[in-house]
């Protein structure tokens, strides 16, 4: 059936709109967003409302594309001095960790299919494929949930768990496609050609990662256009070029473009923060897209006869296979605590990216294939619901959770200094009680080296003078290099109401 232009992006539109809404209204209740747009796409596929899609080549691509967007962002959003104490944790955990989360669930998916369920019959080559498409936890879930949920943990663990899933995805693609080309080829590995592949993936996706990062920077700074809009499309231009790249040097792209987002986002480029929005802008629509596609792909009716082997191994995978993997991998790391392991034990999310995975031996007719995709969907699915919506009570329950600091964007006044500028800006509202210290700005008991910059009246903005006569409803833009004796000021004269957003 021919569907015309104009339809699918008439249900494309429907079918974003209403992923939005009901993320907005799950979020209040703690589910992840992430998982409502997966259920949207299963709720409008072929065993919902009937929208028929089983292309599974187009799946790959635009899974291929939404998650070098993302991790792109992620790396984007990253910023070195937070990552920096926690480097070689994470990329021990990238690694090895990794690996050893493939080989311990794909011992324990033959184990099972031998004792419990031998009418399945897979093969210890289809186990260990099954679990290399899930062993790496998902960037996409990581920093969608623990950013939305505005999760502020101790000991630098938060960005060390987002470093892990932003650069991990390589190690857990190269073992999916080793073991896709050993069942395809049905010979015995060649160990030695195994890991020198898996290791010249790894050196030249970091090396061009790194060295096209900073070649980016550099065409940015020095292009001049006339037409600032164009800025950020060229970052994305160039962090899709990096990807594809890599990938045709015989690099690993995912890696390289997560790698090359990190070098760029720490670098000064010009029009940086409105590049840096529009990016994030679309690494959020490719979410959307990613888990809408993937949950019109899946035949829910077809997940009921994988649902109990699929919870087994999601319950090994949760309180067994990731701990172990974790606490082995980070055994070394002697400042990193029980409870922070604990933690980081938790976060192993599964997410986009195992599904994505498991559509490789899928478009290649792998033998089981189509097993091991709804086995990898309901192993995402339980993960997200045990382990998303869980992930700030575990945070108190082991006590690193921190009481996070209200830093959020100004509602009224759209402004940002350079980086360089170490300052505080704060937009508060004036009522009728702040006007009993006087009605003129100059009479308002502010801190020093502090300054109302603009105030909006109404629809209007100007700017002030100390003769300036406030009003209730007022809206002042205040800046300050004293965080502190600002907020003193605040609490002395009443005002508790204002938005707070710090340049650091």
């Amino acid at each position: 059936m021919t569907i015309s232009p104009e339809l699918l992006l008439l249900v494309g539109s429907v079918l974003f709109f209403i992923s939005m809404l009901i993320g907005k209204a799950g979020h209040r209740f703690g589910v992840p967003i992430l998982l409502l747009f997966l259920g949207v796409g299963m709720v409008f596929g072929s065993d919902g409302f009937g929208l028929v899609f089983e292309n599974v080549q187009t799946a790959q691509t635009i899974g291929t594309i939404c998650l070098t967007v993302i991790l792109f962002s992620g790396g984007l959003d990253t910023k070195f001095s937070e990552i920096r104490p926690v480097i070689w944790p994470g990329v021990m955990l990238a690694t090895l960790g990794v690996l050893i989360t493939a080989i311990l669930t794909g011992l324990f998916t033959f184990w099972l299919s031998g004792h419990m369920f031998p009418s399945l019959g897979i093969s210890l080559l289809t186990a260990m494929l099954l679990s290399s498409t899930f062993s790496s936890t998902d960037s996409a879930s990581v920093f969608g949930i623990l950013r939305s949920k505005g999760l502020s943990l101790k000991n630098n663990l938060r960005p060390l768990l987002e470093l892990e899933s932003g650069s991990n995805d390589p190690m857990a693609y190269m073992l999916t496609i080793v073991f896709m080309g050993i069942i395809q080829s049905g010979t015995d590995p060649n160990i030695g050609m195994v890991v020198l592949t898996i290791v010249i993936q790894l050196v030249v996706g970091s090396g061009m990662g790194y060295l096209m990062g900073r070649g980016a920077v550099t065409i940015i700074n020095r292009i001049r256009m006339d037409n600032s809009s164009f800025y950020p499309i060229l970052l994305l231009t160039l962090g899709i070029f990096i990807f594809a790249a890599t990938y045709y040097l015989k690099g690993n792209g995912y890696l390289a473009v997560y790698i090359a987002g990190l070098v760029i986002g720490n670098a000064k480029f010009s029009h940086k923060r409105t590049s840096m929005k529009f990016i994030d802008g679309v690494a959020w629509m490719s979410q959307i897209l990613l888990f809408l596609t993937l949950g019109l792909l899946v035949n829910p009716g077809e997940l009921i006869e994988v649902i109990v082997p699929a919870l087994i191994i999601s319950a090994f995978l949760i309180f067994i296979g990731r701990p172990l993997t974790v606490f082995l991998t980070l055994l070394p790391f002697r400042k990193i605590g029980f409870r922070d392991n604990l933690y980081i034990s938790w976060v192993g999310l599964r997410g986009a990216v195992p599904i994505i995975f498991a559509i490789l031996p899928l478009a290649a007719g792998i033998p089981d294939s189509r097993w091991i995709f709804n086995m990898v969907f309901v192993i995402t699915i339980v993960s997200l619901l045990v382990q998303g919506t869980s992930l700030p009570m575990v945070a108190r329950w082991l006590n690193l959770a921190e009481k996070p600091q209200k830093h959020k964007a100004l509602e009224d006044f759209d402004v940002e200094f350079a980086e360089e500028i170490k300052s505080a800006m704060t937009e508060i509202l004036i009522t009728d009680e702040t006007l009993k210290y006087g009605k003129n700005l100059i009479e308002m008991p502010l801190p020093d080296k502090t300054l109302v910059v603009m105030v909006k009246r109404g629809e209007q903005f100007f700017v002030p003078t100390g003769q300036t006569e406030l009003h209730a409803g007022d809206k002042l833009l205040v800046i300050s290099d004293n965080e502190e004796a600002l907020r003193e000021t605040y609490q002395n004269i009443g005002i508790s109401n204002f938005s707070y957003q710090k340049n650091q």
